[in-house]
C-alpha cells in the first residue's frame, strides 16, 4: 500500500523574494511565511522564512497583530489572524461561490454519505474552499484552504478543461507531480483527459492522489456561463460506484449553477431600479 500522498509543498517565502522589495512585498512575506505545516511561528522562525531582518520582521508583525492580520498566543508565537478571515469572505470567487454551493453540497452528501467538495482555480493549482466529510467516507487528503496541481485532482480536470485558452498547455509544459502509479504526467494522456472532460462534462481522477480513492467532478457556471468551480465527490475506487454518482454530481453542479445565476440576475436588477 503507497503511503498517502502530502499536499505540494510551497517554497518559504524568503526563497521567493529578493532583495530591495517594497513595504508591501514585506508584508505579504510575512503573511506568506504561514502555510500548512507552518500554522504558528515564533518572531524568529517568521523572518527567517520571510527573508526578513528581525528587526524589519518585528516591526511588520507589530502592525500587522494590531490590525488583526496576526495574533499572538500565550506562548508567545504568531499565527493569522480573524481580521484576514474576515476579508477573504469578501472574495465572491471563494465565499460567494460556497455559500451558493453549500445547500446543493449537503444534498449531494445526504445522497451519498461520501467526501463532497468544492474547489475554484487559482493559476495552475485548484484551491479547496469548501469540504463535507463523512466518518465512514474514504479518507481524502485535501482541507479547506489547500492547494493542489490541476493535473491530478477531478476537480482540477474540470477546472483545466474549461480554463482560458492555453493553459493546458502551460500546465504540459511543466514537470507534472507523481502522487500514486496512475497520476496523469504525460501531457499526451493529459490532453485526451481533457478532451473527454469537455465532450462528456464530467471528470473522474481515479486513484491519482491515493490508490484508494476516485473523485467524479463537474462544472459550476457563473451567471455568463464561465465555469468559475467544480464541485466533486470522493469515493471508495475499489466499489465501483462512479457510473452510478455521475447524475447526481451533474445535477448538484446545475444547481449551484442556477443559483449563481438567479443571484447576479437579482443583483442586476436591483442596481437597475436603484
Amino acid at each position: 500500500m503507497t503511503a498517502p500522498a502530502s499536499p505540494p509543498v510551497r517554497p518559504a517565502a524568503g526563497q521567493r523574494t529578493g532583495a530591495g522589495r517594497s513595504v508591501a512585498g514585506r508584508v505579504l512575506a510575512v503573511l506568506d511565511a504561514f502555510d500548512a505545516s507552518h500554522r504558528s511561528l515564533s518572531l524568529t522562525a517568521l523572518a527567517r522564512r520571510a527573508g526578513l531582518p528581525l528587526a524589519t520582521a518585528h516591526r511588520l508583525v507589530a502592525s500587522l497583530t494590531h490590525w488583526g492580520a496576526l495574533e499572538r498566543d500565550t506562548s508567545g508565537a504568531y499565527h493569522i489572524g480573524l481580521r484576514l478571515w474576515e476579508v477573504a469572505t469578501l472574495s465572491p470567487r471563494g465565499v460567494g461561490v460556497r455559500e451558493a454551493a453549500l445547500p446543493f453540497m449537503e444534498d449531494l452528501y445526504e445522497a451519498t454519505h461520501e467526501n463532497v467538495q468544492l474547489a475554484v482555480r487559482d493559476g495552475l493549482e485548484v484551491v479547496f474552499v469548501e469540504l463535507i466529510s463523512g466518518r465512514s467516507a474514504v479518507h481524502v487528503r485535501t482541507r479547506v484552504g489547500s492547494r493542489w496541481p490541476l493535473h491530478a485532482t477531478g476537480v482540477g480536470l474540470v477546472l483545466l478543461a474549461y480554463g482560458p485558452p492555453g493553459l493546458g498547455e502551460r500546465v504540459c509544459a511543466r514537470p507534472m507531480r507523481r502522487f500514486t502509479e496512475r497520476t496523469i504526467q504525460d501531457p499526451a494522456r493529459l490532453r485526451a483527459t481533457l478532451a473527454e472532460v469537455r465532450r462528456t462534462g464530467i471528470a473522474v481522477s481515479d486513484r491519482q492522489i491515493t490508490m484508494d480513492g476516485l473523485s467524479i467532478a463537474a462544472p459550476v457556471r457563473g451567471p455568463r456561463g464561465e465555469v468559475v468551480a467544480s464541485l466533486s465527490v470522493v469515493v471508495p475506487a475499489a466499489e465501483g460506484r462512479a457510473p452510478g454518482l455521475i447524475p447526481a454530481v451533474r445535477v448538484a453542479a446545475h444547481g449551484i449553477s442556477r443559483t449563481l445565476a438567479a443571484a447576479w440576475d437579482h443583483e442586476s436588477l436591483a442596481e437597475a431600479s436603484g
